[in-house]
């Protein structure tokens, strides 16, 4: 992270909490049992990463929502529970929010409705409706948005967060929503916060790795491909010099001809941008947050 953000952030923080009017929301206890019942005894995969598998899950009172297993083995309990209780104060428009837990069999985390799937899904699926050029656009500024926050407004910061076409989920609004965020490296067993010349270097190579995750997810949007099967061969077309004379062959096809020409090279320099920069960008997330937003206002106006 950028010495400015790092500067601000104990003001930003400061300023969020006397901002904030809503209550904090409370996590319940959900019985192992009830999970276990809800998610077709854990077969319902909807993805799954070093971190945890993460299932979808439908609740005898109808309620669909994702349930993620926390694998860090070496997490005690009285751990775990800390991470619940700070998981749920996190609060944006752009990340799934946590509405309870289970420390049974598993540890199992219990997550907002799901009921329209995936990113992937609706990227990959023939059966779904295919995603128009603006939704797009949006699911990436609303993105930047969530990492924005996480990385600013949230207390102790974010040291874990994955983006990929398979965890972002979309709500009935196509709105999208981070499912896997993490206070803890998933090698530590505590939830602490790395003090002096660690925490920066940690939250350096946070800042680094998501602006990377980021791009990538930026080129999914626009050529529909998953990188979980091709990100090598995305990275390295997006890397190439004369990248920009293959663009027509790497759209997606779902797209056709409708979407802005001006846009979707803009966005391509900003995955571009992103990818190249490495373990140090050039540019933060709130500054790439804003570039995005303001391009598409502009397209609006």
């Amino acid at each position: 992270m950028d010495r400015l953000i790092r500067k601000m952030r104990p003001y930003l923080l400061a300023w969020h909490h006397r901002s904030r009017s809503s209550p904090e929301s409370s996590v319940r206890r959900f019985s192992y049992k009830d999970i276990k019942r809800a998610t077709d005894g854990f077969h319902r995969i909807i993805y799954s990463n070093s971190h945890g598998a993460a299932y979808r899950a439908r609740f005898q009172d109808g309620e669909v929502a994702l349930v993620k297993e926390v694998k860090d083995l070496n997490q005690g309990k009285d751990n775990f529970l800390k991470e619940v209780q700070l998981l749920g104060q996190l609060h944006h428009r752009h990340l799934l929010a946590l509405k309870g837990f289970s420390t049974g069999h598993k540890r199992l985390l219990v997550y907002d409705n799901i009921e329209m799937g995936s990113l992937k899904e609706h990227l990959n699926d023939p059966l779904k409706t295919p995603l128009n050029w603006k939704t797009r656009l949006q699911i990436a500024i609303g993105v930047a948005a969530a990492l924005e926050y996480l990385l600013l407004f949230s207390n102790p910061p974010v040291y874990h967060v994955s983006i990929s076409a398979s965890n972002i989920m979309l709500d009935e609004n196509y709105i999208a929503k981070i499912s896997d965020v993490g206070l803890i490296n998933s090698v530590g067993a505590n939830v602490t916060v790395p003090h002096s010349s660690n925490s920066e270097d940690c939250m350096d190579h946070t800042f680094g790795n998501l602006t990377f995750q980021l791009g990538v997810l930026i080129l999914e949007l626009i050529t529909g491909q998953s990188s979980e099967n091709g990100i090598t061969d995305l990275i390295q077309w997006i890397q190439e010099s004369r990248y920009r004379s293959s663009i027509q062959k790497m759209i997606d096809p779902d797209l056709g001809n409708n979407y802005d020409s001006r846009e979707l090279k803009n966005l391509l320099a900003v995955a571009r941008l992103c990818i190249k920069s490495g373990d140090k960008p050039k540019f933060s997330i709130p500054q790439i947050f804003r570039y995005l937003q303001k391009k598409a206002e502009n397209t609006c106006n």
